[in-house]
Formats: structure tokens, sequence, C-alpha cells
């Protein structure tokens, strides 16, 4: 989610660079609401529900990796595959720099494949036709200058949309009215992986202290979160809640919010992407590469925490040193609320 967020404002610099051009994008079907909205169609004229590209294309990759000997993954891979070679597209940029993409690209006969000369996954180089140097530190500006550098054109960050999902909208609308919610702040206490996890009952405090200057707090949460959104809500004395809700609704409700609290994870970019003012609480992972990018922020992350990706179960121990106070502090100061 969050490296599809970092990487719009360089499809849009595609965009601005080539206006009349076809532009379409293949992406993990369960983040596509992200590009199409949910009663978009995935191909054809632009508008609110699909403001950027003009093809979407979905794939699941994440099932194809899980049964990747069967008869269904062969067939939707196929499927997909046949979709990206009927476009008969010019040109393909792979920002992911991963050998999966990279090799889409090959296989679906796009003749020219940019990359990033130094990409996550570095045998990906050997499908491209040309790599070029990112500049910048973070991973957005890197982003941005591997599409400027593709197009002959300056480095710039566009402003982008996000998809408008009138379904979504209508039920955000519903929902705040039935829980009697007007402002409010989410909480995401959800981690990609435990080294990032920072402990519930500290977001639970947060939710307290949030209460006291009439926030109340929605806790999202994703596939195997609902535990931890739970946890909150019997910390917080009531005055949080969780919010199940499918991606185009989370956009809809990030849109609304007046704050988000949470980690390195992809609501804390969606949510700065959107302009809303986050308080970020950063571990393992580098915030000057990774952090949010876009809106009003505040990143809190202790001097002890080393960057590492390495998937390790337990908390980062620089992150247990930030507390919910510190986390509040932030928060006022974004709000522009006196602090106690």
């Amino acid at each position: 989610m969050g490296d599809i967020i970092h990487t719009l404002p360089a499809v849009s610099l595609l965009r601005a660079a080539f206006p009349h051009a076809l532009l379409g994008w293949m992406v993990e079907e369960r983040w596509k609401a992200l590009l199409c909205a949910g009663d978009c169609v995935l191909e054809g004229a632009r508008g609110p529900g699909r403001p950027l590209v003009d093809v979407v294309h979905p794939v699941a990759m994440g099932a194809w990796r899980r049964a990747p000997f069967s008869d269904e993954t062969w067939t939707e891979a196929r499927a997909a595959l046949r979709a990206l070679q009927a476009r008969r597209y010019d040109a393909a940029i792979d920002f992911q720099g991963s050998v999966r993409s990279a090799a889409i690209a090959r296989w679906a006969g796009i003749p020219a494949i940019f990359g990033f000369a130094h990409p996550r996954e570095r045998i990906a180089t050997i499908f491209y036709r040309q790599t070029l140097e990112a500049a910048g530190t973070h991973i957005v500006e890197q982003n941005a200058s591997l599409a400027a550098r593709v197009a002959g054109v300056p480095l710039s960050l566009p402003a982008f949309e996000l998809p408008v999902d009138k379904d979504a909208e209508s039920w955000c609308e519903r929902a705040l009215r039935s829980h009697q919610v007007s402002d409010f702040a989410i909480l995401n206490p959800g981690a990609g992986w435990g080294a990032k996890q920072w402990p519930v009952e500290r977001y639970a405090e947060v939710a307290r202290g949030l209460a006291k200057i009439g926030l109340r707090s929605l806790v999202n949460f994703g596939p195997g979160e609902r535990r931890l959104a739970e946890e909150v809500e019997r910390g917080s004395g009531g005055t949080a809640e969780g919010v199940p809700c499918s991606l185009g609704e989370l956009i809809a409700l990030t849109r609304r919010a007046r704050l988000l609290v949470g980690g390195d994870t992809g609501p804390t970019h969606l949510a700065a992407a959107l302009g809303v003012p986050v308080v970020a609480i950063y571990g393992p992972t580098n915030p000057a590469r990774n952090g949010p990018f876009g809106g009003p922020c505040i990143v809190l992350r202790s001097p002890a925490s080393a960057t590492s990706h390495a998937r390790r179960s337990q908390p980062d121990p620089g992150l247990l040193t930030i507390n919910a106070q510190d986390a509040l502090r932030a928060a006022r100061q974004l709000l522009g609320v006196a602090s106690d």
C-alpha cells in the first residue's frame, strides 16, 4: 500500500509529461482501490473514480505465490499477461524494483523497460533495457526522479488525486452519523512486522488523551489485526472503537479525519498523501526514506533505533522508549491545542 502511494507523484509527473499517452498501471489486486474506485471500470476515460491512469491491470501475485502450480493460478496469470500484451505498451517503468514485476514486463513484450540502477532485487536489472540512478533521499523523490529521467523532463512532485468512490463516501457519512462522531482521529495499531509494532496499550492511552481535547478515536485494522483493535478498545475506557472497512472506505474515512496516529504502515502514508496531520511512530525503518510525505506530520523516533528491515517479531527497543505522552504532545502541536 505504501509503495503505491509513494509512486503516485511519479506517475502524476508522467501524466503531465505525456498528457495524451495511454498510461496503464499493474497493481496487486487488493490495492487497486488506490487507483480505481469500486464503482469505476478499470479502463477508459479518466474521472473522479480513476483520476490518474487510463488502464488498471490488477494481478493477484499474493494468491499466485501461495498456489504457484494450480490451474487457477496459471489461467489468471496468462489472462493478465494477455491483457498487457493487447495494449502494446511502448515502455514500462519498474518502480517496484522486483524480479517478478520486471519479468512480467519482459514477458508482455514491452520493448523498453526502465528501472533503478540499484533496484530492491538486484537481479531485476537483467530485464531492463536501461537503468537509471535515483536522486533524492525519500522514496517519493527517488521514484519521481526515475520518471523524470525516463520522460526527459525536470524533476517535480506534482499533485495527484486519489479515487473518489461514491458508495464508500456514502458509507462513511452513514457510519459517522450512526456513531454520532464528528471530530475524530484514526489510530492504526497494526504494523507490517513485530519490530515496528508500538504497544497497543499506548494507543489506548493516546485515545484517552485525545478524548480530553474532544477527539473520538476510531481504530483502523487490517486482515488479522482485529485483536489489536479490540485491545485498544478495551484499554481506552470507551474513548476508542474499531471500525472495519474496505480500502475504499478507509480512503473516505481518512479524508474526514482530524489526525492519524500510527507507525510505518500504509494507512499512515495514505493520511499524509491526503494532507491529514500525522503522528508517525518509527522504530527500525528510516523515516528519511520511508516517512510520511505530503501533509503536516511529526515523526517520533528514538536515536537508539537502528535502520533494519529484518522481520523480527519483537518490538524494536528504541521504539519502546517512545511513550503515549510523546505522541499526545505531538498531536496537540499538530492540532494547535495547548499542552496540559
